[in-house]
């Protein structure tokens, strides 16, 4: 594994086993909310984003976090290893009330600083609809690269996978 993706609904835990397994495999981390965010929940213009991304993928070793779907391509094409956390809804949603509670008011580690967690209604909207819209658009995007898909449906199956695999 030289070159991870690892992708899921929001909630799923991409960022926190990133930041795990990144050492683990000496591979340089990059969270896609960081590339794609600044400081203030400003969004990188959709080209510089694409830019950002494909200069990221280019490189020989890395592990990146975050679906962003509009700049999946560049990422699958030169991925090794796409780590699919295809967890329940329900489970992500409440991992994001944790993660709301948990850093209020504050940037998580996976974002830049200036992007303060907070209470987003349209974006609870997006994961409560991940299984009719995002979650369709990604297994498209993955399918022809099935070889190298690992989907994992529960925490449970994550921890035997890296205890079978001797990561953590």
């Amino acid at each position: 594994m030289r070159r991870v993706l690892i992708i899921g609904p929001c909630g799923s835990g991409k960022s926190t086993l990133a930041r795990e397994l990144a050492p683990l495999l000496r591979l340089p981390l990059f969270h896609m909310d960081q590339l794609n965010w600044n400081p203030g929940w400003v969004e990188t213009e959709r080209t510089a984003l694409r830019a950002k991304v494909e200069n990221v993928a280019a490189g020989e070793a890395w592990l990146i976090d975050g679906n962003y779907g509009s700049v999946l391509g560049p990422r699958l094409e030169r991925a090794d290893t796409v780590i699919y956390l295809d967890f329940p809804i329900r489970l992500c949603l409440w991992r994001l009330i944790r993660r709301i509670a948990t850093h209020r008011g504050r940037s998580r580690p996976d974002m830049p600083e200036g992007c303060p967690e907070r209470f987003d209604a349209a974006f609870f909207w997006y994961v409560m609809n991940w299984n009719t819209g995002p979650r369709v658009r990604t297994e498209a995007h993955i399918a022809p690269h099935a070889d190298k898909v690992i989907r994992l449906t529960s925490p449970q199956k994550l921890a035997q996978w890296r205890k079978a695999n001797r990561l953590g």
